[in-house]
This record gives structure tokens, C-alpha cells and sequence, in this order.
């Protein structure tokens, strides 16, 4: 084997090349990437701070090639297929979401880079949901449901031979990994056919949309790639004045001076035509696939997740969300302080030597910058699922609580824990600083 290609460079140029493929797909995308660079260019010269901050940290550069897609699929082997395709781009499960309380029947984790500097090189993640089977309440479906499953394969023999001779090489080298780049789109591709009939379709359809968009097609099609804005306000704006169908409201916490966590919207998904095994000269329509944004904030500790869960079931319970909001600090020093969120340590250029961090940012030789969310929200996710799904579809949650070792078992590994990940990068960060003042 020549020199293996770095997991993160496959990872951009896979990123890439989904991003291409989306775009073919989904033209109203190459409209949302139109309206994001536009809008980040206005916020850019607009807060010039800002601007500096992203430089230094190094977000800049990925700031334009940023995306995350989401899929779904059906069974454990799957996932597990999934997992070991993202390991060979360098991309590790983080986290544990189960939406079945919003009436979305899967629990998911995120498939991203984990180190900082990863992150920089390759933002892209891929939010992936298993299907819970034993929420599907009617029997015989379920059984029907599982045979169709266990019937398909959704990753090619070629993809699997490379994926193992990266496992056993310890890597690829260049022409091989372009070959993976394309036989691993494959599996995302809109196929426009089911490998069900007409009438199982709308039986999974009756079930739950989802349902339907997970078990009824030859594989987990990319339902949405989302780029970041740094104005989703504005980016929104845009899009109902280019009279796109978007959500009427932005998922996520409002809008603050300071960003936390995630805030999304979407324009509302397309009607896209397919063909069943029965219905070849009849083809059926399919509602599944979208367009999404995300703007993206402080990453926050536990304690500021905690805040902020007691703030969004106050807006959740009918509080206006500025007044239910307020409780959470919005001015970065206060939230640091307070223990609520994640930092970067920044320097400004000042020579001069310190003990200690807080020494450092008391003689205004570092600053304290948010450390980036990289992660997800559930009640967001859950929200732009359902806006998407059209109504009709389940009961608004389902009796089963969601199960994070029962996840990991299907998925045959532990997830990483988000919150141990902003805290080791907080602590690099605090040493790099100490490290070039001394």
C-alpha cells in the first residue's frame, strides 16, 4: 500500500462529494448553500470581534465546508456496517438521543470527529437513527417489517472489502480511498424505487412515515445535509422571502447575544416520486427529504445543560421564551464563571507569564472564547422530524423509554460521552495557552 490518506482528508472529500450528490438531488439545497454564504459574509463584516474569534480558533476555514446529513436505518447489523464505514473517516459514535418520547420511534447517536483539531480539518457528522421494531404496535407489520429488513443489503461488496482491508492495512491509500468515497455514496443515494409493493408501503406509511422511510427503500438515503450559518435568523428570513415552505419557527433556544448549543429550520420536505415492485407503469410518491440550516453555540457543562432544560420546560409549558430564557446568563464571562459553559482559551497577543489560567485572563493575556456545540439537541431533532413528517402520523410519544445500553448493544460499542469530550478540549486548550506564554 503507498501512503495511507489521512481518515480526516477521506472525510472532506467524502463530505464533499455528498454535499455534490445532495445538490444533484435536491436542487433547493445548492438555494440554501446560496443564502448561508451570503448571510455569514453579511454577519462577518458585520461583528468584526466576531470574525478575529473564528480566525484565531481556527473555525474559519471550516465554517463554508461544514455540514452534517442524517440517516436512518432499519436493523443492528446496519448500524454496525455504518460505524465501521465512519471509523475508516475518522469518525467516532458521540452521544445518545432516544425520540421516541417525541413520537418519532428510533434513538440515534452522532457519527463525528472527536479531537478539536479533527473538527477543524472536517467538521462533518452524520446524525444516524436506528429504528425501535418493537414500537411498531401492530405484530404482523413488525414480522413483515423484519423480514424486508433482514432481506436487504444496503452496502456493496465492494465497499465491504475496502472497509476491511482499511481495518487490516490500518488505513488507504489514495486510489483506494477514492474508490471508498464512491462506493460509500452509493449507500446514501436517492434510489427512486421501494423493495416493497404498493400496498406494504402505505401499511408502514399508516404505521408512521418514518416507518415507511426507513423499511420500504434499498437503503438509508441521506434525508437531509445541513450547512452552518452564523445568522440562522437572517438565513431564515431569506428563505421565506425566496418563498421557500420553511418552518414557521427556529428549533432551539431564541435568539441571544451570546449563542448556546443549536439552533435549526428547514424548508418542509419534498414530494419525490417512486416506483414500487408492483407499479411500474403506476409510480407512487414519497415525502421524506428536506432542506435544513443550523446555527451553532456555546457548548455548555452539565450545569448549563441542566439550566437549560429547566428553561426550555418553561417555554415548552406555555412561558414566552424570552421570559422563560431569561435565568440563563447571556453574556459569555457569566456564563464561564458560573459554570455553565465550555471555553476556549484565546491570546491576544500580549507578552507577559502566568501561573494559572484565571491569571492569564485577569492580566488580559488570554481571552475566554465559546468552545463550539458540535452536537445535537433531541427536542430539536425531534421537531424537525415531525414538521417534516406531516401529521396523521403516531401518538405524540411512545410507553417505551428510550434504552442507551440497548443502543450501544445494537451498535456493539460504548458511545462517547460529549460532555468528557468539551472538557478534555477545554483543559488542551487551557494548557496551549500556559504553554506559549511560558
Amino acid at each position: 500500500m503507498d501512503q495511507p490518506v489521512a481518515p480526516a482528508a477521506i472525510r472532506a472529500a467524502f463530505s464533499a462529494a455528498m454535499s455534490r450528490m445532495y445538490r444533484a438531488e435536491v436542487p433547493l439545497y445548492g438555494d440554501l448553500l446560496e443564502i448561508v454564504a451570503a448571510v455569514n459574509r453579511n454577519a462577518l463584516a458585520a461583528a468584526p470581534e466576531l470574525a478575529r474569534q473564528l480566525t484565531a480558533s481556527g473555525e474559519d476555514a471550516r465554517l463554508g465546508e461544514e455540514r452534517h446529513g442524517a440517516i436512518r436505518v432499519g436493523t443492528p447489523a446496519e448500524l454496525r456496517l455504518l460505524a465501521r464505514i465512519f471509523a475508516v473517516m475518522g469518525m467516532a459514535p458521540v452521544g445518545y438521543y432516544d425520540l421516541a418520547p417525541a413520537g418519532i420511534p428510533v434513538h440515534s447517536t452522532a457519527f463525528r470527529a472527536a479531537d478539536a483539531a479533527e473538527l477543524a480539518t472536517s467538521p462533518f457528522r452524520v446524525f444516524t437513527s436506528l429504528l425501535r421494531l418493537e414500537l411498531i404496535a401492530d405484530t404482523t407489520l413488525r414480522a413483515q417489517a423484519q423480514a424486508i429488513l433482514a432481506g436487504r443489503q444496503i452496502v456493496s461488496a465492494e465497499c465491504l472489502a475496502l472497509v476491511g482491508q482499511a481495518e487490516r492495512d490500518g488505513g488507504l491509500g489514495a486510489a483506494d480511498a477514492d474508490r471508498f468515497v464512491a462506493a460509500t455514496l452509493e449507500i446514501f443515494r436517492w434510489q427512486g424505487r421501494a423493495i416493497v409493493d404498493a400496498a406494504t408501503y402505505h401499511a408502514l406509511l399508516a404505521q408512521h412515515r418514518l416507518v415507511a422511510d426507513i423499511v420500504a427503500f434499498p437503503g438509508p438515503h441521506i434525508n437531509h445535509l445541513t450547512p452552518r450559518t452564523l445568522d440562522i435568523d437572517a438565513a431564515q428570513a431569506e428563505m421565506q422571502r425566496r418563498g421557500m415552505a420553511a418552518k414557521a419557527s427556529i428549533e432551539g433556544p431564541p435568539r441571544r447575544a451570546v449563542p448556546i448549543l443549536l439552533r435549526q429550520t428547514s424548508f418542509h420536505a419534498l414530494s419525490e416520486g417512486f416506483v414500487p415492485t408492483d407499479g411500474a407503469d403506476s409510480p407512487a410518491q414519497h415525502t421524506a427529504r428536506f432542506g435544513e440550516i443550523e446555527q451553532r453555540g456555546a457548548a455548555l457543562t452539565p450545569a448549563g445543560r441542566a439550566l437549560y432544560d429547566r428553561c426550555l420546560d418553561a417555554a415548552q409549558q406555555g412561558q414566552d421564551p424570552a421570559a422563560a430564557f431569561a435565568p440563563f446568563p447571556d453574556d459569555f464571562a457569566a456564563m464561564v464563571a458560573g459554570g455553565l459553559a465550555y471555553a476556549q482559551y484565546l491570546s491576544t497577543g500580549r507578552a507577559g507569564h502566568a501561573a494559572s489560567i484565571a491569571q492569564a485572563l485577569a492580566d488580559g493575556l488570554v481571552i475566554a472564547a465559546p468552545l463550539t456545540y458540535e452536537d445535537f439537541l433531541p427536542v430539536s431533532a425531534a421537531g424537525i422530524f415531525r414538521s417534516n413528517l406531516g401529521a396523521g402520523d403516531a401518538a405524540d410519544s411512545y410507553a417505551a423509554g428510550g434504552s442507551q445500553a440497548a443502543f450501544e448493544d445494537a451498535l456493539g460499542r460504548a458511545v462517547l460521552d460529549p460532555f468528557a469530550l468539551y472538557q478534555a478540549a477545554q483543559d488542551r486548550s487551557a494548557a496551549h495557552a500556559l504553554a506559549q506564554l511560558a
